[in-house]
């Protein structure tokens, strides 16, 4: 999570909102990092998920990123939720809770829905949650 946290405080210092993910491949090795990017890129997909999962499938030459985890400072969002699932990464980590916009058990539970035609990853929750969180709400204090 510590590498998500630094990815989420570099987004923040470009003025991103402050999330940052990490894919780890089975051995622990880092095969992909994102932060928001959404601003700077002015594309409505420049997630910290997205941007990591898209990494990692081009390090591993592979879309399928069955033997890797996702570690994210926030719950992923529905567009996020659909590419973890489309990637078939097996383990999500994530930090804070989204009450507003979470798609991994806040507001929705895609990635785990037993109707979808995907396996059903493993959801660790609520990892470094304060810190995660505390990144988020000194962003939006500072622009209120």
């Amino acid at each position: 999570m510590q590498l998500a946290l630094d990815a989420a405080v570099a987004a923040g210092a470009a003025g991103e909102i402050p999330i940052g993910a990490v894919v780890l491949g089975p051995d622990g090795a880092v095969l992909g990092t994102g932060h928001n990017d959404r601003e700077a890129s002015l594309d409505p997909t420049g997630h910290a998920e997205v941007l990591a999962i898209r990494a990692a499938a081009q390090q591993l030459g592979d879309r399928m990123l069955g033997d890797c985890t996702l570690v994210v400072t926030l719950e992923p969002c529905v567009m996020c939720a659909g590419v973890i699932l489309a990637a078939r990464i097996p383990r999500v980590v994530f930090g804070a809770w989204d009450e507003k916009a979470g798609a991994v058990g806040s507001v929705y539970d895609l990635l785990r829905d037993g109707r979808l035609p995907h396996p059903v990853p493993e959801v660790v929750a609520g990892v470094r949650a304060d810190e995660c969180a505390a990144l988020l709400e000194a962003f939006f204090a500072a622009r209120r």
